[in-house]
């Protein structure tokens, strides 16, 4: 949910990170980041293109290795003790990205536009360590980057690394894409979840107030009900990039799902934007589009778990009393939505839909019950959400771990995750046990 101080405060925080700088709680947080900036004339690598097999990129990238929506990002093996990447034209100079050499904390760097990044060196913590693995991530939700090469030492290799076991898509709006926290994408608690849980791809389809319900919202021209089966988000970049994209053309690219094997868990978080009544949608809009997402979902991924949550809006203080703000927003309609998933009638013949085609189908077979309900409510308390009216760090914190939970008790889930750090920045306690 977007208010008009919301979208003040948005204006502000994509000023404030164009001049690498983080607000936290109003304050400017330190940085240090490193100027990872190089002259690639001025040195020697052995090349690979953006296209090359060894590089696995997570979430959503299109056909000329651009990011979309949040938390995007590529992993592979090396060899050596150099890792460059050269970031493209289409790359939104001074973003922040976040990476790191196998289990080892993040390293932040801001990177530019046609420049290329030495990320990795002889002197770089870990480097003369095993295993040698790289792992890179954008933090920003409405920034991105565009690989054109990756560059090791002269004569050594990049290696392709194995596929995790297991997959969770992730569908929602500014709730999910991370806004407002520290790290954005990589502080959110869909981020928090796919890397808690360990060995799991995980991609954040997620974007600030964008409606479920096809329809301009805050700026977003289209909603998730088609956005979701393209590529690119709802941003300004993508406008940028295709032009009249979002009035009586498609020219964003549908988003290839054979590409990627099936996500088995995938969790829908939306609807906030659409219960604004700024954006006038309605309860039976809302209901529709919420229905298309999920029947576009099991169409795509017919095997896929998907888990529909509750909404939060924040709290209200009444006399000496703090009340949550979310029964006012569509709690009737999500649930409704998902017990209709779950009728006998519904599953001797799941209906299907397509975003692109925008056409609906049936499958012709029965199937087991796939859609599952979470609710978020009790979870969060009123200082779990900040003045804008999004999750704290440590609100997301407390979602993902509700989830890891629920994900280990419902589909037999084992953390596998065994000590890398998930979230940055969060090692804070007292040494002083006497005040």
């Amino acid at each position: 949910m977007l208010s008009l101080s919301t979208l003040l405060i948005l204006w502000l925080a994509a000023v404030c990170r164009v001049s690498s700088t983080i607000l936290q709680n109003g304050q400017v947080k330190p940085t240090s980041y490193a100027n990872t900036l190089v002259s690639l004339s001025s040195r020697s690598f052995t090349t690979y293109a953006a296209n090359a097999t060894e590089i696995s990129y997570q979430g959503r990238w299109d056909s000329k290795h651009v990011s979309w929506w949040s938390a995007p990002g590529l992993r592979f093996g090396y060899t050596g003790q150099t890792v460059a990447i050269s970031f493209g034209n289409w790359t939104s100079n001074g973003v922040l990205v976040a990476y790191r050499i196998a289990g080892l904390d993040w390293m932040f760097t801001n990177v530019t536009t046609g420049g290329t990044h030495l990320l990795v060196s002889p002197t770089t913590p870990g480097s003369i360590s095993y295993p040698r693995t790289f792992e890179l991530r954008v933090t920003n939700w409405a920034f991105g980057v565009q690989i054109n090469a990756v560059h090791v030492a002269p004569g050594e290799k990049l290696v392709k690394l194995p596929q995790n076991s297991r997959r969770i898509e992730f569908i929602g709006d500014s709730l999910t894409s991370g806004m407002f926290q520290s790290y954005e994408g990589l502080s959110g608690w869909a981020y928090g979840l796919g890397a808690g849980l360990g060995n799991t791809d995980y991609s954040v389809t997620a974007y600030p107030g964008v409606c479920a319900a096809d329809q301009n919202c805050w700026g977003n021209p289209r909603g998730q009900v088609h956005q979701w089966f393209y590529t690119s988000d709802t941003s300004s970049r993508a406008n940028a990039m295709y032009g009249a994209y979002f009035v009586d053309t498609d020219k964003p690219e549908p988003w290839d799902f054979s590409k990627r094997p099936d996500a088995d868990l995938v969790f829908v978080c939306i609807g906030t934007n659409d219960c604004n009544a700024v954006n006038n949608v309605t309860s039976q809009a809302y209901t529709d589009a919420l229905t298309k997402i999920i029947q576009g979902v099991h169409g795509k991924w017919p095997n896929s778990q998907i888990v529909v949550l509750s909404l939060w809006l924040g709290f209200y203080k009444y006399q000496n009393w703090w009340y949550p703000s979310a029964p006012s927003c569509f709690e009737k309609e999500v649930y409704q939505v998902y017990q209709s998933f779950n009728t006998e009638a519904y599953l001797q013949n799941p209906t299907i839909y397509d975003g692109v085609t925008k056409k609906t189908s049936q499958t012709g077979k029965s199937a087991k019950p796939f859609v599952h309900y979470f609710n978020t409510t009790g979870i969060m308390q009123h200082n779990d959400i900040n003045p804008g009216y999004h999750l704290t760090d440590v609100g997301s914190i407390k979602i993902a771990s509700q989830l890891q939970q629920y994900v280990k008790l419902q589909f037999g889930w084992e953390f596998q995750a065994t000590g890398p750090e998930v979230y940055h920045d969060t090692t804070y306690w007292n040494d002083e046990a006497t005040y």
